[in-house]
C-alpha cells in the first residue's frame, strides 16, 4: 500500500515528521526573524494586518516560501541519493505541493477572519450612527471580500485537479506492484476487486484524511495564537467563571469530549464495514461464476449468500443509527457552543460586533481542528475496512499468515472443493 509509492515508508514518514517538526520549531524560534537578514523581515508588532489577498505576497510570506523551498530541497535530495524510488517525484514533490496548497488555504481563511473584524465594526458603526459611514467604504470592504473568495475558489480548483492526478499515480503504483506479484495474490478471496477497486479507494481515502489532518494542524498553528489573543475580550465562561485563555481552554475541552464520545459510539463500525465488503465480494463472485457455469449461482446458493449480505447490512444500519444520533447531536450542539459561552460577555457589552465575528470564526476553526477524529471518523471507518482487505496482500508478499478472516474463507473454500 505504501512501499509501491513511497521509498522505505516507515523511515520515510518518520523522517518527514521529524524534519517537519524541526522546521516548524526553528521557524518559531528564530527562523522567521532570519528573513530580516535577506531583507524579508516579519510583520512588525502592533501593526494591523494587511487586508485581503495582498497579504500572501508581503515580505513575511515571501520569506516563508523561500524557507519552505529550502526545507523541501534538502529533504528531496537526501531521499533521491539515499533511496531512489521510481515514484519519488510524485510521492515527495507531489505531497509537498499539496502541503503548500493546504497552508495557503488556511492563510486565506486567516485573511477572511482578519477582514471580518474591521468590516463588522464598520457595519455596526453604520447602523448605529446615521451617515457615519459612506457607501464607498462598504463597497471597498466587499471588494476585498470578493478577492479573498476568488482566490480561495481558484486555489480549490487547481488543487483538486492536481490531487486527482496525484491519487491516480498512487493507484497506478499499487496496481503495478500487485500485478507484478499477481501469481502469489490471485488465490486470495476477491483479489481482482481488491486490485481494481480497493487500490483507488485506499489512495483517495488516505489523501483525504492526510490533507484533513495537515489542514487541522496548520489551522491550529495559525488560529490558536489569534484565539488566545481574542481571549482577552472574554473573561468569564458560563459555569466556570474567570479563567486565563478562556476560549482556548473551552475549545480544547469541548473537542476532547466530542472525540471521545464519537470514538465510543463508533467502535464497532470498522469491523462491520470490512465484513460488508467480504460478503458483498462473495455474493458478486458467485454471480460472476454463474455467467459461465450453469452449475454455479443456483437459487439456494445465491439466496444463502444474499442472506449474509442482508444480515450484515441490517446490522450495519442499526449501529450507524445510534452513531448518527450521537454524531448529529454533537454537531448541532457544536454549532451554538461558541455563542453560548459568549453570552456573559455579550450581555456585559464587552465586545463589538466585529470582535464577536472574529471570536466565533476563530473558535470554530480551532475546535474544528481539534475535532479531526469527530469529522473524519466515518472516513476512518471506511479506510480501516479497505486496509483490512489489502492487508491480505501485504501478508502474502511478506510471508506472514493471512488475517484470520481470510484464513477462514480459504478453509471454507477448501472444504467445499470436491478435489
Amino acid at each position: 500500500m505504501f512501499v509501491s509509492f513511497f521509498p522505505q515508508p516507515k523511515l520515510f514518514f518518520t523522517s518527514a515528521a521529524v524534519w517537519s517538526l524541526a522546521g516548524v520549531l526553528f521557524w518559531f524560534f528564530g527562523g522567521e526573524q532570519l528573513g530580516a537578514v535577506f531583507g524579508l523581515p516579519p510583520a512588525a508588532a502592533g501593526v494591523p494586518p494587511v487586508l485581503g489577498i495582498p497579504v500572501l505576497w508581503t515580505k513575511p510570506f515571501i520569506w516563508f516560501y523561500v524557507y519552505f523551498a529550502f526545507l523541501l530541497a534538502v529533504f528531496y535530495i537526501f531521499w533521491r541519493v539515499y533511496s531512489p524510488h521510481p515514484w519519488q517525484n510524485w510521492s515527495i514533490l507531489g505531497s509537498s505541493i499539496i502541503l503548500l496548497s493546504t497552508y495557503l488555504d488556511v492563510q486565506i481563511n486567516v485573511a477572511l477572519n482578519n477582514w471580518r473584524g474591521p468590516f463588522f465594526d464598520l457595519f455596526q458603526k453604520a447602523i448605529t450612527t446615521k451617515e457615519s459611514v459612506s457607501p464607498g467604504e462598504l463597497y471597498y470592504m466587499f471588494w476585498i471580500y470578493a478577492w479573498i473568495g476568488a482566490a480561495g475558489m481558484g486555489l480549490f480548483v487547481i488543487t483538486r485537479f492536481f490531487v486527482s492526478h496525484y491519487i491516480f499515480r498512487w493507484r497506478t503504483a499499487m496496481n503495478d506492484f500487485y500485478m507484478a506479484n499477481w501469481d502469489r495474490l490471485r488465490h486470495i478471496e476477491g483479489a481482482s476487486q481488491r486490485v481494481q477497486e480497493d487500490t483507488m479507494r485506499f489512495s483517495t481515502t488516505m489523501e483525504t484524511l492526510g490533507v484533513a489532518l495537515i489542514s487541522s494542524v496548520m489551522t491550529l498553528i495559525a488560529f490558536l495564537p489569534l484565539l488566545a489573543q481574542l481571549s482577552t475580550h472574554v473573561k468569564i465562561l458560563p459555569l466556570v467563571g474567570e479563567i486565563p485563555y478562556s476560549l482556548v481552554v473551552a475549545a480544547i475541552v469541548w473537542s476532547i469530549f466530542g472525540t471521545l464520545l464519537l470514538m465510543v459510539a463508533g467502535v464497532k463500525l470498522p469491523g462491520l464495514e470490512f465484513k460488508n465488503q467480504r460478503v458483498e465480494a462473495a455474493y458478486r463472485k458467485e454471480l460472476v461464476y454463474g455467467e459461465d457455469d450453469s452449475a454455479r449461482a443456483n437459487p439456494p446458493t445465491v439466496a444463502e449468500l444474499f442472506s449474509h449480505v442482508r444480515r450484515n447490512y441490517f446490522n450495519l444500519y442499526f449501529h450507524y443509527a445510534y452513531f448518527n444520533v450521537v454524531r448529529s447531536g454533537y454537531i448541532q450542539a457544536d454549532a451554538i457552543f461558541s455563542s453560548v459561552i459568549l453570552i456573559p460577555t455579550i450581555a456585559a457589552g464587552a465586545i463589538t460586533l466585529g470582535i464577536w465575528q472574529q471570536v466565533a470564526t476563530a473558535f470554530g476553526q480551532v475546535s474544528g481542528s481539534f475535532q479531526y477524529l469527530v469529522n473524519a471518523w466515518p472516513t476512518i471507518v471506511e479506510l480501516i475496512s479497505i486496509q483490512k482487505r489489502l492487508r491480505a496482500f501485504e501478508a502474502t508478499l511478506e510471508g506472514e499468515p493471512l488475517p484470520e478472516i481470510d484464513q477462514r474463507y480459504l478453509e471454507r473454500q477448501g472444504a467445499e472443493d470436491p478435489a
